[in-house]
């Protein structure tokens, strides 16, 4: 089976849990190769950016389903939770680097190295940890993109329905069908970056338009639940994950950086991308309920009013954004499916170039199908969120965190480890139950 850890000699990853090497002598940091480094604004930048997708829009709904207090109290917690279990990868990626003598570990890499680090069951359990982490990434990111289909979707459908009567949002799924096609053959996403850089930069002067006709719109309390339904408290947990989560693209942006040991740290690059973060989708969630309560659609752009050229603008404008946005997401899907797996297989096939051409056509048709077959956004984005980011986000890194120092502990230290991962993980593994369960009952109810 493929490891993800190849620079490292895997003799001596069985037995330095025994040898207690801590590799102290070795500074991955300083054994990083990078051809162009990023600043610690230049990555803050990037943090904040890639945590700006569709998920802030549909803050708004998330809170309905909380009611505003629990929704408040709910997303800190969350917010926090995410950026703790960062924290944690980061760390073991450290350790477990200057144990193996390696500069920097992807995600899979660093699970794979500390399952094996553990006791025997986790040992064991080592060489499918990092495909377990490819298997629910690719899921997240192939979900992500059904998001953005039914996201771009809704919005062009409430445009044109100023004008005239309209289509059904299937209709107008397929109008974008292609040029979405065309726009994934594109394997060098350096061609995307003049448009990814307008794409981004619209979707700021969007978002804060839109926080405009919230706020204009008169935010009370009246009317508005504080506290919601339990049985609606997993769609708030799956949706505002879904938002603030995005482990994926963060431990790249740390490896990429020209002073990495700046990242972590109480007022590190990633405290202080993910406070901004947090406070940013907590008040455009807040206020967004405040101002439109139960009348919340499922992207607070369809909320804006009717008959204002500027708010047409915003949502014409952010399904475009959206469209760029979403090569972006599925060449994380197709990089996973094509150069971890299928890609080395096939490399000296003389059709490997069309398989691979064909391969993303046809998971870009995947994602359509889905998105048509179940055009809700809301649903989509609580039952990918539970699903996927629950388990890569939260359970696992608590997992990683046990392997990694299962022999490096003693004393409280080591009871403290495994009760605090040990609550982490059953977090994460009920907010996946739960959440998956009733987005998927919400689902067949709407549309079965």
């Amino acid at each position: 089976m493929t490891s993800f850890y190849d620079n490292v000699d895997r003799h001596s990853l069985k037995d330095s849990s025994t040898k207690f090497d801590n590799g102290n002598d070795y500074d991955p940091y300083l054994h990083r190769e990078i051809a162009r480094p990023t600043t610690n604004l230049e990555t803050l930048i990037h943090l904040f950016k890639c945590s700006c997708g569709t998920g802030i829009v549909a803050m708004p709904k998330a809170f309905s389903y909380s009611g505003y207090v629990v929704g408040i109290v709910g997303t800190l917690i969350i917010g926090f939770l995410a950026t703790y279990c960062v924290h944690l990868i980061i760390r073991c990626e450290y350790e477990l680097c200057k144990r193996k003598k390696v500069p920097s570990l992807t995600y899979p890499g660093i699970a794979e190295a500390g399952f094996a680090e553990g006791p025997r069951v986790m040992k064991m359990c080592s060489p499918y940890a990092g495909h377990i982490i490819n298997i629910f990434l690719f899921i997240y990111q192939m979900g992500g993109c059904c998001v953005y289909n039914v996201f771009i979707a809704s919005n062009v459908q409430a445009v044109v329905n100023e004008y005239t009567e309209g289509f059904r949002i299937e209709l107008y799924m397929l109008m974008f069908l292609v040029p979405t096609i065309f726009l994934n053959w594109i394997r060098d996403l350096k061609r995307l970056a003049p448009l990814s850089t307008v794409a981004n930069f619209t979707t700021l002067v969007s978002l804060a338009i839109t926080m405009y006709y919230i706020i204009k719109e008169g935010p009370t309390v009246e009317g508005r639940d504080p506290v919601g339904t339990i049985q609606n408290f997993p769609l708030f947990f799956g949706t505002v994950i879904f938002a603030l989560e995005a482990i994926g693209v963060i431990i790249p942006l740390e490896n990429e950086m020209k002073d990495p040991k700046a990242f972590g740290g109480i007022f590190g690059v990633l405290n202080r991308g993910m406070v901004a973060v947090v406070l940013l989708y907590g008040s455009l969630g807040l206020l967004g309920y405040l101002s439109y309560g139960p009348l919340i659609e499922a992207s607070v752009t369809l909320n804006l009013p009717k008959g204002k050229i500027v708010a047409q603008v915003v949502k014409a404008s952010l399904a475009l954004s959206v469209l760029i946005t979403y090569t972006i997401q599925y060449y994380v899907a197709i990089d996973i499916a094509w150069n971890h797996y299928l890609g080395p297989k096939l490399d000296k096939h003389p059709w490997a170039t069309l398989i691979e051409y064909s391969l993303r056509t046809v998971l870009v048709l995947l994602t359509f199908a889905l998105a048509a077959a179940v055009p809700a956004l809301d649903l989509f984005i609580s039952f990918f969120g539970a699903l996927c980011l629950s388990v890569v986000g939260i359970a696992i890194p608590a997992a990683i965190e046990c392997g990694t120092f299962w022999y490096h502990k003693r004393g409280w230290q080591f009871y403290w480890m495994i009760s605090k991962n040990v609550a982490l993980a059953l977090f994460g593994i009920c907010g996946l139950i739960s959440g998956t369960y009733i987005s998927l009952r919400d689902i067949i109810h709407r549309f079965g």
